[in-house]
């Protein structure tokens, strides 16, 4: 694995996704409402994941308003819900769309920010299901999906803590590093059978309801805003990124 850079000053056509269909975990609040935003933006028919039905239908009336094509919901719990809501997700998008141009992991929780020693089981499991779990049910799912498309994107959202653990980050850093490993692992078994490309983002400080929970000394206008880092969103899930694959991203 090597460490990439977004081109300097990216700026993505109008039409970068149009006629893609993308899904977006997480796609309620934050970077992935944003994603779901910017995607739309640029073309694609939007995917909307998410555990809060109200989250979604806002961002889907954003979507509807701004003139974007016209999104889907598919609410989930992913902390909770069992293998077959995947596949039953993968066969409800087969038989709508027919195909899946670009999966974006964005959902991840935080749990508990304290030392090894003091983690409780209960935290750890639940970060663990939601940001690996989770993340390769769905991945497992859409792959024939993505692979049915003419040149598909995975993108997982990786961290600073996923690439270089520290102290008091416990799951989190793990499951980051997990992450960090299941787009390796995928990417390399895809790199000569499939058009499906896969790469990782570090989002970076963003200020994002995560980010305020994790460093509440932090000012938080002091960071960019989840739009603000759209351009390597976009960049990813576009065509303009093609020859890259296997990679770790910072989106700043």
């Amino acid at each position: 694995m090597s460490t990439t850079a977004i081109p300097a000053g990216y700026r993505p056509s109008p039409t970068l996704l149009a006629g893609r269909t993308v899904l977006v975990t997480g796609a309620g609040d934050g970077i992935g409402r944003a994603a779901a935003l910017a995607y739309a933006a640029h073309g694609a028919t939007v995917i909307l994941l998410g555990r809060t039905v109200e989250k979604l239908e806002a961002v889907y009336d954003a979507i509807e308003e701004a003139g974007g094509a016209q999104p889907a919901i598919f609410p989930m719990d992913l902390s909770s819900a069992p293998e077959a809501d995947y596949e039953g997700l993968a066969k409800a998008i087969g038989e709508t769309f027919g195909r899946l141009d670009g999966l974006l992991h964005n959902a991840s929780v935080l749990g508990e920010r304290r030392p090894v020693a003091n983690t409780t089981w209960k935290a750890w499991e639940t970060v663990m299901q939601v940001n690996v779990n989770a993340t390769f049910l769905l991945t497992r799912a859409m792959l024939p999906l993505l692979q049915a498309a003419p040149r598909a994107s995975v993108l997982f959202t990786s961290s600073g803590v996923g690439r270089k653990g520290r102290a008091y980050w416990g799951a989190y850093a793990v499951s980051k590093f997990a992450t960090e490993g299941l787009m390796q692992v995928l990417a390399d078994e895809l790199e000569n059978t499939s058009a499906v490309r896969v790469n990782s983002l570090n989002p970076g400080a963003t200020n994002t309801a995560m980010r305020r929970a994790a460093y509440p000394g932090e000012e938080p206008t002091g960071n960019p805003s989840p739009e603000a880092i759209m351009p390597a969103y976009l960049y990813l899930m576009g065509d303009d990124s093609l020859t890259v694959h296997g990679q770790a991203l910072n989106a700043q």
